[in-house]
């Protein structure tokens, strides 16, 4: 068998994550990290975001490294995407041990290549296939690899970030940053104030217990920060993750911006500024054509996980096609000009400069999209390949996409039926810019699946 046709057993979309002392042990972290250095033998950079279990699991995950002759930089608490900059074409690889936005009770493990993207799907089942038969290159006592101190690396990718604006273009602004005691605790807000703006904090400081709310943005999490967003008299809220690679936001009116009217905002101006291709997954809100079309630009579909968007615009601009942006519908845009990840400080700073180029409120700019109705469900089933096939007989005669699941997408609407990768459960999304259309399609989907959930 290929080895593209075999499943992922221990990695997700997003690399392994579990409950910490059930999935996650430092002995599994250890292995994976005997895997990686047996895979990528070099120099290792390693990070973590601010979970009680972290200290642990890095050290395990250093431990398994050196084990098999790799160097080691370690590079202690940061966000996902200043890892990622850190690596690209300086190490050969990177590991950063978090849980994303999972509650605190969590942690995992996303491995980086050395060009800043996280390892695809052959090499995940590699390094399961090595975890689970023990197969490492462990090395002698006098081959061993150590831990090379390197100083403040955060600072590359603060500068990174900041070296992708105008100058000073945030003067005047004020934001209001709530990382959620989570791995942003300070560089959103260094971004921020090194192109300008005013910045007010809550909860930036690290606590693995998340005392103030979860790692998850939600909108009653972020309540808090709405508030102050108001009181102050900010520009906009931003609010990441536990390990930032996302960015949500509360406009000056208070109210908690849908990730996909976020997508579709900076989108609109991303492709105001370069015409190309926007790479996004099937999941993603169709407001995004909408908004760019208008300049000439076109989507490109994958499959659900940000590595599959940013490893798609890596492929089509190495054919030499023009690639504008890329991202989720969850807060996670990735840049291709500063690196091919979701970036949460980096989508934070491209918000700065989108309000100073419209000159309007986040609030008008939200109120002026084209309205955009999506209905979700999420059942649970084992009766997934059944409601695949019998959804792909019924819609046969409208166009489909099958490149996750399965998109039905027409003029007026479009629905998605994705089975979880690593859950007995399927999704249901439904979009529309009509109530009543969205509602019906709905119906016609939920006739046809009814008998299987």
């Amino acid at each position: 068998m290929h080895m593209t046709e075999k499943k992922k057993q221990l990695f997700g979309t997003n690399g392994v994550r579990g409950i910490v002392g059930e999935l996650i042990t430092p002995e599994l972290v250890m292995k994976i990290g005997m895997a990686v250095g047996t895979m990528r033998p070099g120099t290792i950079a390693v990070g973590m975001d601010t979970r009680t279990s972290g200290p642990a699991l890095i050290n395990a995950m250093k431990a398994g490294l050196m084990a098999t002759g790799c160097d080691v930089i370690d590079c202690g608490i940061l966000p996902t995407p200043a890892l990622q900059y850190i690596v690209m074409n300086r190490y050969d690889a990177g590991v950063v041990i978090t849980a994303s936005h999972n509650p605190g009770a969590y942690n995992g493990v996303k491995v980086i290549e050395k060009d800043g993207t996280e390892m695809d799907d052959d090499g995940s089942i590699e390094i399961e296939e090595r975890v689970f038969s023990y197969n490492f290159d462990l090395k002698e006592w006098k081959d061993v690899g150590v831990v090379i101190p390197e100083g403040d690396l955060v600072q590359k990718y603060v500068k990174g970030v900041v070296s992708k604006v105008p100058t000073n273009i945030g003067e005047g602004m004020k934001v209001v940053i709530d990382p959620g005691c989570g791995a942003a605790y300070r560089t959103t807000a260094e971004i921020l104030q090194s192109i300008g703006c005013q910045v007010f904090t809550l909860n930036a400081y690290p606590d693995g217990n998340f005392p103030a709310r979860d790692p998850e943005p939600s909108v009653e999490g972020l309540a808090p920060l709405a508030d102050m967003v108001v009181g102050t008299g900010a520009a906009f809220g931003v609010a990441h993750d536990g390990d930032a690679d996302r960015a949500v936001f509360i406009d000056d009116k208070g109210r908690f911006v849908e990730e996909n009217k976020e997508f579709a905002l900076i989108a609109e101006y991303m492709c105001s500024q370069r015409k190309g291709i926007l790479v996004t997954p099937v999941s993603t809100s169709r407001l995004i054509e909408t908004v760019v079309s208008p300049y000439g630009c076109t989507v490109d579909y994958t499959a659900v996980g940000s590595i599959y968007v940013a490893r798609r615009m890596r492929a089509l601009l190495a054919e030499g096609k023009p690639v504008s942006f890329g991202g989720e519908g969850n807060g996670g845009l990735i840049y291709p000009d500063h690196q091919f990840c979701r970036d949460g400080g980096m989508t934070a700073a491209m918000m700065v400069t989108l309000l100073t180029s419209k000159k309007q409120p986040l609030s008008s700019l939200v109120d002026a999209l084209p309205p955009s109705i999506m209905l979700k469900h999420k059942f649970h089933t084992g009766n997934a390949e059944k409601i695949l096939a019998a959804v792909q007989e019924k819609f046969s005669s409208d166009s489909l996409n099958l490149v996750d699941g399965i998109r039905i997408d027409r003029k007026d609407a479009w629905a998605l039926i994705r089975p979880s990768g690593t859950e007995p459960l399927v999704r249901l999304y439904v979009e529309s810019p009509e109530q009543a259309t969205a509602k019906a399609f709905e119906q016609e989907i939920l006739s046809c699946i009814s008998s299987f959930i």
